[in-house]
C-alpha cells in the first residue's frame, strides 16, 4: 500500500480530534451530574412538588455557571470549569456547546413544527380588504390545500383566477394599495403582481423564522435547532432538554402585537354597563311565563337598585341576584377599571357588551370603544374589565414596532416588570400620549396579544425619551419571556403548531441506557464472532471497528450532529455494514489463498479484488441513506446522518485501518490464515445449482407477494398520527391495566380512540383523532384534560393533573411523551414518504445501469427491491393485530424500508461484480454456469455479514427502546428477505432477461472490452 505515512498521520489526527472533541461530551456529563446531585441534596423527596423544585434548582445551578463572573486581575470572567492538560480552558457555555447533541428520543424536550399563516399575510398585505372575491379566493384557497401539494399561495392564485372574472389583484381595492403603491402599480397584470406578492410572502415568512430565532435564543435550551421547511411557511423547532410546554407554546405562537391606548374612566363606561345589565333583566324576564311572572316579586327597573344588590345594601338570595344582575357584575373597580366579573363568565359578558343592538346606546363619540380583560392574576377567579379608546380603522397611536430594546426589570414595590425604550419617533408620541394623559388626568393601556397588562395614570407630566415600563402579576419566568418577545419583535401572522412533540426526560433516560446496553451486547458478539471466523486477522478488524465507532462520535460531535435513537440504531446498523467491508475483503484473500499465492500477494490482490464491490455497495446504500436525509425530518434525519457518516467512516477503516494492521503484522513475520481451525475450508466446496431452484423462488415469491398484497386491500396497515394525523400519548401506570377496559373508557370521552401496549402492560399508547383539526393550545389542553379524566381510576390516588402531566414520583407515573400531527401534515408526510421510496429506487436503478451498463443489471436489482418492500409491508399487514409491540406504519417505518432497499441492494451488488469478474475470467463458461459460480463463491460473504447484521438487529430488538420494535422488526424480515432476494431473485431475474436475444452473449463482450479499456 502506497502512501502509509500519510494515512497513519491522517489517522492518528483523525483520532486525536474525535477525543479532543468527545472529552466535550464527558466533562458536560459529569457537571450535569453535579446539578443532579446538588437539586437531590436540597429538595427531600417527602417535599411537595419535589420534582419540579429539583428540576428548578438543577437550571439554577447550570444557569449559575454560565452568568457568575470572578475577579481575575483587573476584569471579570466567566467560570473556568474544564482545564484540558493544563493547555486550554473552557467556560461551561463553551463545553456545553462543544459537547455532542442530544437529540428529544434522548435527552426529553419538545418539537414542534409551526405553520406561519400566508393567509393572514396576504390579508395584510391587501390592508383587510372587504373585496368578495379577495376574500373567497381566500377561503377557497384553504379547502384547495387539504388535497394539494402546492403551497398556499399558489392555491390561492388558482382560487383567485378562477373566480375573478373582470377583477384584477392590482386592484385598488386589494394589492394596489396605498402601502404597496411603490412596488404595485393599478396598471399591473396578474401575472406581475403575483411575482411581488411570491417575494412580499417571502420576505414576511423569513421575519418570521428571524423573530422565532430571536425568541428561541433567548429561552435558554441548549443547541436549540430552527430550520424552515421548504416554502410552506412552516418552521421546525427542536428543543432539546425543554420541560414546560405551555412556556414554550406561549413563547412560540405569541404575536406580540403591543399597542398603547387611551381609555375610557370609569365613571364614563359605567352607566352603560349598568343599560345592558338592566337590559338582559328584562330580556329575561319576558321570557318567563305568564304564570311565573304572576307570582314572582316585582324587579324594581332603576339603576340605583341594581348598584344597592351589588353593593350588599340590600339582602338577597342568589336567584334575585342572578335575576338583577345577569352580567354577574362583581364591583366596579376604578380608575381606569370599569368593571370586575368573575373569570367564568369573561365570554358572556364581552357578547353582552359588543352586542350590536346593546352598542347603538352609546353616545356617538363612543361607538368604537374596544373592551379588553386584564392580565389574569394567579389563584384568582375575578378579572378586571378595561374599556379602550380605538377608532374606525382599529390603528393605534403607538405600537410596539418603535420599541428598540425590552429587558426584566423590578417596579418600585419589587416586581418583576418588562422595561422598554423606544425609537425617536416612539419617542415623540409617548411624549405626547403621557402629556395628554396627565392634562387630562387620563390613562394609557399597555396593551399585549388584546390583553391589558396596565393601564397607569400619568401624575409627574410628560414621560420623555421614550422609556416605560409594563408591570402586572408576572413571575421573574414570565417577565424574562416577556422582555424576550417584546425584543425579538412581532411575528407578521398568526403562527399555530401543526405537528409536536413532547418527550419526558426520563423516558429519554431510560432510551440512552436501552440503547447502550443493545449497542454494548450487539459490538460484544460482533468483536468475538470476527475472532472466532477469521482468527488474527478478525482481531485486526476488530481495532479497526473499534476505531471507526470513535470516528463516529467524533465525527457527529464535530458537525454539531443530533445524535437520536434511531441514531443510535444506524450506528449499530453500520458496525454491520464496517464488517461485511472487512468480511469481503477477508474472502477475497481467502480465495487467492487458495489459489496457491504467497500471503503478501494474496493480501495485495485480497484488497484490490475486494474494492469494487465495496464501493459499489456501499454506495447504493449511501445513496438510500442521502435521500433519506433529503426527506426525513428530526430522528428520521438523525439516522440518515449516522448512516452516512457510518458509511464514510466504514470505509476509511476497513480500507486503510486493516490493511496498514495486516502489513504491520505481516511485514514482521506475522502469520495470517484468515481463518480458524472450525472455519477453515467451510463454503470452499459449495456448488449449489441457484439458477435450476429459481423455478421454485419465483413460485414461493409470487406466494407470498400474492398473500402479501391480498392482505394489504383487506386487512391493510396500522397507520399512525404520521399519515393520518391525530394526537398520542405515552402513559404509564403504576400496575398491569387492561387494554379493553381502558379502551371503553376512552372511547366515551373522545367518541373513539386506539390503544396499545408499549413493552409491558402497564404503558401504553394512545391515539385519537379527537379535535385533529383544531391546533389551538386550548384544544390540546381539552384533550390532556379529558385523558386524565377518563384514565384518572387506572392511576395512583390522589394523583392531580399536573403530577399526571410531569410523570409523577420516581416510577415516573402518568404522561411519559406526547404527539400531535394536522391532518395537512400528515399528508404531507404520506407524499414525501412514497416520493422517497420512489426516488431511491429510481436513483438505485440508474446507478446500477451506470455501473454495469446494461438494463438487465437494474432490472434484478430493482425487481428484487419491490419484491423485498412489498413482503416487508405484506408481514406487517399480516401480523400487526396481534403482534405484542407497535407496529405503525410511520416515519421510522419508512426509514426501516429504506435502508431494507440499500441492504438489499448492498448484497445484490456483490453478487453482480462477482458475475461481472467471472465473465471476463472464464470466457469459455457457459452463462449460467458463471452465474452459478458466482452465487456460490459469494455464499460465504453473504451467510457471514447477514448473521452479524442479524444479530446486531436481534440485540436492539430484544435489549432496546420499545420504540424502535417496530422498525427493528422491519429491518430483521428486511435482512432475512434481502438476502434470499439477492440469490434467488435479482441473479436468476437478470439471467432470465439477459439470455433473450443473445444479451448474455453481448454482456460478456461489454464487460471484456471494458477490462481491455
Amino acid at each position: 500500500m502506497q502512501n502509509k505515512g500519510i494515512i497513519k498521520l491522517f489517522a492518528l489526527l483523525f483520532g486525536l480530534v474525535s477525543i479532543y472533541q468527545l472529552s466535550f461530551t464527558f466533562k458536560a456529563n459529569q457537571i450535569e451530574d453535579n446539578a443532579k446531585e446538588v437539586a437531590v441534596a436540597k429538595y427531600a423527596d417527602t417535599e411537595d412538588d419535589y420534582q419540579s423544585k429539583r428540576n428548578n434548582e438543577e437550571i439554577r445551578y447550570l444557569d449559575s455557571l454560565k452568568t457568575t463572573k470572578i475577579q481575575v486581575g483587573d476584569e471579570l470572567e466567566p467560570i473556568e470549569v474544564y482545564n484540558m492538560l493544563g493547555v486550554s480552558q473552557y467556560t461551561y457555555s463553551e463545553v456545553e456547546n462543544n459537547a455532542m447533541k442530544l437529540g428529544l428520543d434522548l435527552k426529553g424536550g419538545i418539537n414542534a413544527i409551526i405553520q406561519i399563516s400566508v393567509k393572514d399575510i396576504l390579508k395584510g398585505l391587501a390592508n383587510n380588504s372587504k373585496d368578495p372575491i379577495f376574500n373567497k379566493a381566500l377561503d377557497d384557497a384553504e379547502e384547495l390545500q387539504k388535497d394539494a401539494q402546492e403551497s398556499y399561495l399558489e392555491s390561492f392564485f388558482r382560487a383567485f383566477d378562477a373566480i375573478k372574472g373582470d377583477t384584477k389583484l392590482a386592484s385598488p381595492d386589494i394589492f394596489a394599495n396605498r402601502d404597496l403603491s411603490e412596488d404595485i402599480k393599478f396598471d399591473m397584470s396578474d401575472d406581475e403582481v403575483k411575482g411581488i406578492l411570491q417575494i412580499k410572502i417571502d420576505e414576511s415568512i423569513v421575519s418570521a423564522f428571524e423573530v422565532l430565532r430571536n425568541r428561541i435564543d433567548g429561552f435558554g435550551v441548549s443547541s436549540p435547532n430552527i430550520q424552515r421547511l421548504g416554502n410552506s411557511g412552516r418552521i421546525l423547532i427542536e428543543l432539546p432538554g425543554a420541560k414546560d410546554k405551555k412556556r414554550v407554546v406561549d413563547i412560540i405562537t405569541k404575536t406580540a402585537q403591543l399597542q398603547f391606548w387611551e381609555t375610557y374612566k370609569n365613571q364614563e363606561i359605567v352607566p352603560y354597563i349598568l343599560q345592558v345589565n338592566q337590559a338582559l333583566v328584562e330580556a329575561n324576564k319576558a321570557k318567563e311565563t305568564k304564570d311565573d311572572i304572576a307570582e314572582a316579586t316585582e324587579v324594581q327597573d332603576s339603576t340605583s337598585n341594581a348598584i344597592d344588590e351589588l353593593t350588599g345594601q340590600i339582602e338577597s338570595d342568589s336567584t334575585s341576584v342572578a335575576e338583577t344582575n345577569p352580567l354577574g357584575i362583581q364591583g366596579y373597580g376604578g380608575g381606569s377599571v370599569v368593571g370586575t366579573f368573575l373569570s367564568k363568565d369573561r365570554e358572556k359578558v364581552l357578547a353582552a357588551l359588543n352586542d350590536p343592538k346593546q352598542r347603538t346606546q352609546l353616545p356617538a363619540e363612543m361607538r368604537y370603544v374596544k373592551f379588553a380583560w386584564g392580565i389574569q392574576e394567579k389563584d384568582s377567579e375575578f378579572s378586571d374589565l378595561y374599556a379602550i379608546k380605538t377608532n374606525r380603522d382599529n390603528i393605534p397611536p403607538l405600537s410596539g414596532s418603535v420599541i428598540t430594546d425590552a429587558r426584566q426589570e423590578y417596579d418600585q414595590v419589587s416586581r418583576p416588570a418588562v422595561g422598554m425604550s423606544m425609537n425617536a419617533k416612539g419617542a415623540k408620541i409617548w411624549e405626547e400620549m403621557t402629556k395628554k394623559a396627565y392634562e387630562t388626568q387620563g390613562y394609557i393601556a399597555i396593551v399585549l396579544d388584546n390583553i391589558v397588562y396596565s393601564a397607569p395614570s400619568v401624575s409627574t407630566g410628560p414621560i420623555a425619551g421614550g422609556n416605560s415600563q409594563i408591570s402586572g402579576s408576572f413571575s421573574l419566568t414570565e417577565a424574562v419571556d416577556l422582555a424576550n418577545v417584546l425584543r425579538a419583535g412581532k411575528l407578521p401572522a398568526s403562527a399555530e403548531i401543526v405537528q409536536a412533540e413532547e418527550i419526558g426526560p426520563s423516558l429519554g433516560q431510560e432510551a440512552i441506557d436501552s440503547g447502550m446496553k443493545s449497542f454494548a451486547i450487539a459490538l460484544a458478539f460482533v468483536l468475538l464472532w470476527m475472532i472466532f471466523y477469521y482468527g488474527k486477522a478478525g482481531i485486526f478488524a476488530d481495532i479497526a471497528l473499534l476505531f471507526n465507532i470513535l470516528l463516529i462520535f467524533g465525527v457527529l460531535s464535530s458537525l454539531g450532529a443530533v445524535l437520536t435513537l434511531p441514531g443510535i440504531a444506524g450506528i449499530v446498523l453500520t458496525i454491520g455494514i464496517s464488517v461485511d467491508a472487512n468480511v469481503l475483503i477477508f474472502e477475497r484473500i481467502r480465495e487467492e489463498l487458495a489459489k496457491g499465492k504467497s500471503q503478501k500477494e494474496s493480501i495485495k490482490d485480497g484488497f484490490s479484488n475486494a474494492l469494487s464491490s465495496i464501493l459499489d455497495a456501499n454506495i447504493t446504500t449511501g445513496l438510500t441513506a442521502l435521500i433519506l436525509f433529503v426527506f426525513g425530518t428530526g430522528p428520521i434525519k438523525g439516522f440518515a446522518t449516522t448512516l452516512i457518516i457510518g458509511i464514510l467512516t466504514s470505509l476509511f477503516t476497513a480500507i486503510f485501518i486493516t490493511r496498514l494492521l495486516i502489513d504491520w503484522w505481516t511485514n514482521r513475520g506475522g502469520s495470517l490464515d484468515f481463518s480458524t481451525a472450525m472455519t477453515k475450508g467451510l463454503f470452499k466446496n459449495v456448488n449449489i445449482n441457484f439458477l435450476k431452484k429459481r423455478k421454485i423462488a419465483y413460485i414461493i415469491s409470487g406466494v407470498f407477494i400474492v398473500a402479501s398484497l391480498g392482505s394489504l386491500f383487506t386487512n391493510k396497515l396500522d397507520q399512525g398520527i404520521d399519515f393520518v394525523g391525530g394526537r398520542t400519548y405515552q402513559v404509564r401506570f403504576d400496575q398491569a391495566v387492561s387494554v379493553e377496559e381502558v379502551k371503553g373508557d376512552l372511547n366515551d370521552a373522545f367518541g373513539s380512540a386506539e390503544v396499545k401496549t408499549i413493552g409491558s402492560y402497564n404503558e401504553l399508547k394512545i391515539s385519537t383523532k379527537y379535535k385533529v383539526e383544531e391546533n389551538s393550545t386550548a384544544a390540546d389542553e381539552e384533550v390532556q384534560s379529558k385523558l386524565f379524566e377518563a384514565l384518572q381510576k387506572y392511576l395512583p390516588s390522589g394523583m392531580t393533573y399536573e403530577e399526571f402531566l410531569d410523570g409523577s414520583g420516581e416510577a415516573k407515573i402518568g404522561k411519559m411523551s406526547s404527539s400531535k400531527v394536522s391532518p395537512t401534515i400528515a399528508d404531507d408526510i404520506k407524499k414525501s414518504s412514497f416520493w422517497a421510496v420512489l426516488g431511491s429506487l429510481v436513483v438505485v436503478f440508474l446507478y446500477i445501469l451506470f455501473r454495469f451498463k446494461k438494463w438487465q443489471f437494474s432490472l434484478g436489482a430493482v425487481a428484487a427491491v419491490f419484491h423485498d418492500v412489498l413482503i416487508v409491508l405484506g408481514i406487517f399487514s399480516l401480523t400487526w393485530k396481534f403482534m405484542p409491540f407497535s407496529m405503525e406504519i410511520d416515519q421510522a417505518f419508512i426509514a426501516a424500508i429504506l435502508t431494507v432497499i440499500g441492504y438489499s441492494l448492498n448484497d445484490t451488488v456483490v453478487v453482480f461484480d462477482r458475475i461481472r469478474e467471472f465473465l471476463n475470467e472464464h470466457t469459455s463458461w457457459e452463462f449460467g454456469k458463471t452465474i452459478n459460480a458466482s452465487l456460490n463463491s459469494t455464499l460465504s460473504r453473504t451467510l457471514n455479514t447477514s448473521v452479524t447484521t442479524l444479530v446486531v438487529l436481534l440485540a436492539m430488538f430484544t435489549f432496546g427502546a420499545d420504540s424502535l420494535r417496530g422498525l427493528l422488526f422491519a429491518l430483521i424480515v428486511g435482512v432475512v428477505v434481502g438476502t434470499y432476494s439477492s440469490m434467488f431473485i435479482a441473479t436468476p431475474l437478470m439471467y432470465d432477461t439477459a439470455k433473450k436475444g443473445d444479451a448474455a452473449e453481448s454482456l460478456k463482450k461489454k464487460v471484456k472490452e471494458e477490462d481491455e479499456a
